[in-house]
């Protein structure tokens, strides 16, 4: 039997993430062979990444690359911010950003089955891997492709990420001014109320009709419009609809660094001082754990199950 020194454990410890005790134990199982130990150790990821499936992972980040006029952003899920604040997580993800701008897969699924980039292992196998590294259920959750002339924003260290499309004159898209303008759009998305569309022209129809029904009930429950017709009422709406608007689609919002001009007018005023047309053709935004169930439990409890095993 090999003999197992500290200095391999530690070895082994550098390449995987993992425990010490765990590294010892697969170094004793493989007799003291490093690559053996790594692949005992994946193997027992695999078990560990089933066990992990159940759990609630809502914590994680979102970030962003761009490169070759493509930029992806992506969203992954961890249980824990101490584990999204780890420098081989975060890695982890810019791989995964790397492999989806080189081989922009149609979605989750085909990507999941794409090499991840700088390995021959796929994106869900490598998922696998960092799992077993890692100690927590990981999820990656979504992710979007952009290509043509952006703009993009990460707040709070991955809390949340934007990415903003244009469709602008090449003469201008590489301008400090426009660069700045982009910039801007781009807080605007993260800040306050983040829209649902670009402009009124994007809003379905049956969601303008659900507001107006909203706002036609909440007329008729003053007394004083108690005997108007809806006709009536749904004239009288009409206005409060600019409100509605105003909330969802990001040209009539007011400009966060100038509340006297919407972002539509913002962005007419710097199209003509550029003296070119400037669109915004669509948007992006993921914020971490959106929608997720967070997991409720002591801190202190879960100190004492590790410990207690």
């Amino acid at each position: 039997m090999a003999t197992i020194s500290a200095s391999l454990v530690a070895e082994l410890r550098r390449k995987t993430g993992l425990g010490m005790m765990d590294c010892k134990k697969a170094l004793v199982e493989a007799d003291g062979d490093m690559d053996k130990a790594v692949k005992i150790l994946r193997e027992k990821g695999l078990a560990t990444a089933a066990k992990k499936e159940g759990r609630i992972a809502a914590e994680g980040l979102v970030d962003i690359l761009s490169e070759n006029g493509v930029t992806a952003v992506i969203e992954v899920n961890t249980e824990t911010d101490f584990v999204a604040k780890n420098e081989s997580f975060r890695k982890f993800v810019k791989g995964l950003l790397k492999t989806l701008v080189e081989n922009k897969p149609a979605d989750l699924d085909a990507f999941m089955n794409t090499v991840y980039a700088g390995s021959t292992d796929t994106v869900s196998a490598e998922l696998v891997n960092q799992i077993a590294v890692i100690g927590e259920k990981i999820s990656i959750r979504r992710f979007a492709l952009v290509e043509g002339t952006v703009s993009t924003y990460i707040h709070g260290n991955g809390v949340t990420g934007v990415v903003v499309k244009f469709d602008v004159d090449d003469s201008i898209k590489d301008t400090p001014a426009f660069a700045e303008y982009a910039k801007n759009i781009a807080l605007q998305i993260a800040a306050g109320n983040p829209p649902k569309y670009v402009n009124k022209d994007e809003v379905p129809q049956s969601e303008i009709d659900e507001e107006k029904a909203i706002l036609i009930q909440q007329a008729k429950n003053d007394p004083k419009n108690a005997s108007k017709p809806d006709a009536i009422l749904e004239k009288m709406v009409g206005g409060r609809l600019g409100k509605f608007y105003e909330r969802v689609c990001l040209v009539e919002q007011p400009y966060v660094k100038d509340d006297k001009l919407t972002v539509g007018q913002y962005t007419a005023q710097t199209a003509k001082e550029l003296g070119k047309d400037i669109r915004i053709v669509s948007f992006v935004i993921f914020e971490k754990g959106e929608g997720l169930q967070k997991r409720e439990e002591n801190f202190g409890e879960e100190i004492a199950k590790m410990i207690n095993g």
